[in-house]
């Protein structure tokens, strides 16, 4: 059995700058690691650091993964300073993931606030490359201002896909921005999906998981159709640390993508 607690070498083979304060690292592993969308890895710095990233590309490609980070800390900041050709560690996968099984035959409602985004590339890619499975995807989307919004690139191409809406939104406008300017959650007070025949996947901010969870409930959504994706405070990975838990529940290996109804009776939840 191997060392759970052993990174696998890797080396970074690009580096993609998203925004003014997010980079995407293009990772080549020293073997293949096969993942399930949502669940999360530990990426090494050598001699710093580890800090929990979801990968943000495909599960479906094992040989490369792409891992976008927000700088935000110590080990974040190295990870903006490295290059192509630098050295890193991968450990994981960890977690469950999220539950594609379950969202077969349904709509799919993704709602993404800044970074959060990231770990739902992964879950979206999934569906885009199997989209006969699913109904519709509808996704949601706010940064606080153009430049932050992440994957801008991409919104055309996935706008264009069969059965796949995006809508975006920003707190703040510019003379660059001509689409809609609000919180993410204006955006879920009409929405163009069959709720009763639905599930709503979320990731970011804890604040904004707070207000998108309610607004979803009060469009009618129930708890058991809500799935949070809460990617914090993990750190060993195996539930053994202590630091990542909801009630009896470990985001390292429980989540980190939960149902609400599993979590929405203890109080730190949105904490």
């Amino acid at each position: 059995m191997e060392n759970p607690y052993f990174p696998l070498p890797a080396v970074i083979e690009e580096v993609i700058e998203e925004t003014p304060t997010i980079k995407t690292l293009v990772l080549k592993p020293e073997k293949p690691i096969a993942f399930k969308a949502g669940q999360f890895m530990q990426l090494t710095v050598p001699g710093l650091g580890e800090a929990p990233f979801t990968p943000s590309s495909s599960p479906n490609a094992t040989e490369r993964m792409e891992i976008t980070i927000l700088r935000t800390g110590r080990v974040t900041e190295a990870l903006h300073e490295m290059k192509a050709g630098d050295p890193v560690g991968l450990r994981g996968p960890f977690g469950k993931g999220y539950p594609l099984d379950k969202l077969q035959g349904k709509d799919v409602l993704v709602v993404g606030g800044g970074v959060g985004l990231a770990p739902l590339r992964s879950l979206l890619l999934a569906l885009f490359e199997d989209i006969g499975k699913y109904k519709k995807v509808s996704i949601k989307y706010g940064a606080r201002e153009p430049a932050e919004l992440l994957y801008r690139r991409c919104f055309e191409e996935w706008d264009k896909l069969d059965k796949v809406d995006l809508t975006a939104t920003v707190d703040v406008g510019d003379d660059t921005w001509a689409g809609d300017v609000g919180l993410v959650t204006t955006l879920l007070k009409s929405l163009d999906v069959n709720i009763p025949e639905s599930y709503a996947i979320t990731c970011g901010p804890a604040i904004m998981l707070k207000f998108v969870t309610f607004e979803l409930m009060h469009q009618g959504y129930k708890p058991e159709q809500i799935y949070l994706s809460m990617n914090r405070r993990m750190s060993c990975g195996t539930g053994k640390c202590g630091k990542c838990n909801i009630g009896p529940y470990y985001l390292c290996k429980d989540g980190p993508d939960m149902n609400y109804a599993l979590i929405m009776d203890f109080p730190n939840v949105f904490a």
